[in-house]
């Protein structure tokens, strides 16, 4: 054998999906074409479906079933086809001579079989193995008319087995000692061809070496000639992390070791077989599956010392499974039950596919394939008839209906939580789990569940252990005030369980006020971001701002307005049209007119963002998200009776029964509940702009002088400065005393209350004012910021839907914010 030092050949399989017709065999030619400068041993399968074909014309002809004909004719049309598609000349006629002789040699067998109405693991063998003795005259002449200098072998003469047919073993001394002189006469070859799956015994007979025969050949030629390496060409991307036809989202495996690809396979990965693998392992020689179709593709590189990965390499399932357990006091302590329990299996041939026991010794669990099981309880059941009639144990329990997941990966023990992370990720998708196994090499963890929950189970382990990527967010708060600073604090407290929680890493990027603005791409110290606000800021305004977050250009980039500035409302155009999301407790955008809230939102689709604007009504109340769900569930809205205003709801629950109305507003302002203009909250234009979003969001058009606003202040109260209008507010007193009483002589009370309707011509209407109601009613059962929303819908009919909390103040308003930030961060 050749020094590993000395290793320049390739030896490449093309498996039936690579030569399914004249196409197929075209792009192989190709691949061997742009890689002609190490010379290549080719090891073929028989064509796509050819290998089924003659299978299924020797049953036929056994069961004396005259379609064996038509199969066979078929056969023939196929191969014919492709050659003369690619052939030409004498080379086309030599293969046609070739193929006809082939299949004239299976139409023998098959009559032989129609007669004798036996198909003996001989004759099967004779048969099949002409799928790949068919193959290979054909891509071997394309090849030498490609220009190649293409040598071919007959498997017949190299490959020498033993008479098992339908699964040989190959003498692999006496195999490497006939291709070593068969490959020094065709030294001066680029290309060598050969079939798979077949050889002969030492009485002439052909023999097939089972499943994933092709494969096999491929790996022993590839040991026996020192092989740079040994590539399988398919029709799959490589070895990937799932079955892509359960989970769509499955990535292809860079590297892995040996191992691992065995488990996997084990386990129903069916890209490679189990065997196949040893002797590339025992020669150091990497198996790289790449596909045939996609020549940009690496594929997959299995050997000894592969990328050492995050834990993980794979997740796979057998099925047809089911666990036989045995379970009795008397084990406990008494040695001999496994010996007992696993020797009555093997006396009957049953494989064990999987092993556990508790510490405890009460029981032990086997799986095996379901179509085994009975014969499994025969055995058993005899082997331990007289320790059930003592009672020592009792009769074995079986449950049928099972399949087997495993999580397989060299590195697993060196990465703590996987085990958590799969069982929870189960756990949240109503799986059960009835046995678990796992290996002092933590290679692989077999998990055993019911097999209707196999594909649910692989779609949740697949997104936990390979999809859970860190989402880093990247947040541009403007506004830094009371509800700015305090969703600060809430995330600063909230990141590290965020990121080791929920794989979710939000870093506030820019902070700015009206005056000048922090950048750090890494993200600002948010222990000390006053300090940075005051000692390190970039002096410059609300353009020079959002100028630097557009040049950041960031991924997952979000700006966050928490200020009540016309200004900053009115870039987010600018800001959503650079693709970056737009979350907002200012509310002037989404009340602004019926097209450019629209708009807002049509930019926002078009640049695969959001705009989210929770916080515009309710502060932390979930008002707007279930009204988008109502909405979008095909519920219709066709009323809404709500309080909308904290600051109102406090003025007006505290104005009388403990102050007067001066003092109630003072009070509102102190606590935070009131804009910084508490002239927007008193004039009922905060509350107008409330119930003009929640109209929107219900589906219907509307605009801010649709809504009718009576008022309860005078209008030259309004005018000036805010520190004029808290000079001149307590000439409203008298008035508002005057309403208070009245109400209260007709045993009513005042609340400020925004409504929307439909008119009996479907036409929307919208109040807000001051509305006398009685203390039963529940607004007057609201306290202090409260806000309450009632939805009429069609299906909260005469019950309406109510929501209902704290409407006010910075923490809950910062809360919303930081809930609208999380469902951005959700779709990242």
């Amino acid at each position: 054998m050749t020094e590993p030092s000395q290793r320049t050949m390739e030896v490449i399989k093309f498996g039936g999906s690579s030569l399914v017709d004249a196409s197929a065999m075209t792009q192989v030619a190709d691949v061997l074409a742009a890689r002609k400068e190490v010379p290549k041993f080719v090891v073929l399968s028989a064509m796509g479906g050819a290998t089924d074909a003659l299978l299924q014309a020797g049953r036929a002809a056994r069961d004396g079933n005259p379609a064996w004909h038509t199969i066979v004719s078929d056969l023939r049309a196929r191969h014919l086809t492709a050659a003369s598609a690619l052939l030409k000349g004498a080379a086309a006629d030599a293969v046609v001579t070739e193929i006809e002789e082939g299949l004239s040699y299976a139409r023998s067998i098959c009559e032989g079989l129609q007669l004798l109405h036996e198909f003996s693991d001989h004759t099967k063998a004779a048969l099949v193995s002409m799928g790949e003795r068919l193959s290979v005259p054909l891509m071997h002449a394309i090849l030498k008319q490609r220009g190649f200098k293409a040598g071919r072998l007959s498997a017949l003469e190299i490959v020498v087995t033993d008479s098992q047919y339908a699964a040989a073993v190959v003498d692999r001394e006496r195999t490497a000692d006939h291709l070593r002189v068969a490959m020094e006469a065709l030294c001066e070859c680029d290309v060598v061809v050969m079939e798979g799956f077949v050889g002969r015994d030492d009485q002439g007979e052909v023999t097939t070496l089972g499943r994933g025969g092709s494969d096999l050949t491929a790996s022993l030629v590839a040991s026996m000639l020192g092989a740079s390496h040994m590539e399988k060409s398919t029709d799959v991307p490589g070895m990937l992390t799932a079955d892509p036809r359960v989970v769509p989202s499955a990535k292809i495996i860079d590297s892995m070791s040996y191992e691992e690809a065995m488990e996997l396979c084990h386990f129903g990965a069916k890209v490679i077989y189990p065997p196949t693998l040893i002797p590339l392992r025992e020669a150091g020689i990497p198996l790289v599956i790449r596909s045939t179709f996609d020549t940009h593709s690496k594929g997959t590189t299995i050997s000894a010392n592969p990328d050492p990965g995050t834990g993980v390499r794979g997740v796979s399932s057998i099925d047809g499974m089911a666990l036989v357990t045995l379970v009795g006091g008397g084990m406990v302590g008494i040695p001999g039950y496994s010996r007992r329990m696993f020797m009555a299996l093997s006396m009957r041939q049953v494989n064990v596919v999987l092993i556990t026991q508790g510490s405890s010794e009460h029981s032990i669990t086997v799986a095996v394939q379901e179509d085994e099981v009975d014969k499994a309880l025969e055995a058993l059941n005899e082997e331990f008839e007289s320790d059930v009639k003592v009672g020592k144990v009792e009769p074995f329990r079986v449950e049928r209906g099972l399949s087997i997941l495993a999580l397989v990966g060299d590195a697993m023990h060196h990465h703590t939580g996987l085990s958590g992370r799969a069982f929870d990720a189960l756990g949240k998708n109503g799986i059960n789990i009835y046995a678990i196994a796992q290996g002092s090499t933590e290679r692989n963890i077999s998990i055993v569940i019911q097999k209707s929950d196999v594909a649910k189970a692989l779609r949740a382990l697949h997104s936990s252990l390979f999809e859970r990527e860190v989402c880093r967010v990247n947040l541009f708060c403007a506004g830094v005030g009371n509800v700015g600073g305090t969703l600060l604090g809430q995330i600063q407290k909230a990141h590290d369980d965020l990121l080791s929680e929920h794989a979710i890493d939000l870093r506030v990027v820019g902070l700015a006020n009206s005056r000048q603005f922090v950048l750090d791409a890494e993200g600002v110290a948010l222990n000390c971001w006053q300090e940075l606000m005051d000692e390190n800021s970039i002096q410059g305004g609300l353009s020079s701002f959002i100028s630097s977050i557009k040049n950041f250009n960031l991924e997952n980039s979000l700006f966050v307005d928490n200020t009540a500035s016309e200004a900053v409302a009115g870039v987010y155009e600018e800001v959503l049209q650079a693709s970056i999301g737009v979350v907002a407790s200012n509310k002037i955008a989404a009340a602004d007119t019926q097209a450019r809230y629209e708009g807002l939102k049509r930019i926002a689709r078009a640049k695969n963002t959001q705009y989210r604007f929770e916080t515009n009504v309710g502060a932390g109340l979930p008002v707007i998200d279930t009204i988008e769900h109502l909405v979008q569930s095909g519920d219709r809205i066709h009323r809404i009776d709500a309080v909308l205003s904290g600051t109102l709801n406090y003025l007006f629950s505290t104005f009388g029964s403990e102050c007067g109305f001066v003092e109630s507003v003072k009070g509102a302002m102190d606590a935070g509940f009131t804009e910084p203009d508490p002239r927007i909250d008193l004039s009922g234009v905060d509350v107008k702009r409330k119930i003009l979003i929640l109209a929107r969001e219900a589906g219907y058009t509307m605009e801010m002088a649709d809504v009718e606003n009576p008022g309860f202040l005078p209008p030259a109260l309004m005018e000036g400065s805010v520190a004029d209008f808290l000079d001149k507010l307590p000439t409203a007193e008298e008035d508002m005393q005057t309403r208070l009483a009245q109400a209260a002589s007709e045993g009513l009370q005042l609340r400020y209350v925004a409504s929307f309707e439909l008119s009996e011509s479907g036409e929307p209407k919208a109040r807000v004012g001051l509305q006398a109601l009685p203390p039963t009613h529940a607004f007057c059962q609201l306290q202090g910021s409260d806000n309450a929303v009632m939805l009429h819908t069609d299906r909260y009919v005469d019950r309406p839907l109510v929501i209902q909390g704290a409407g006010a103040g910075a923490d809950v308003t910062a809360m919303g914010v930081f809930a609208d930030i999380m469902r951005f961060a959700a779709t990242r």
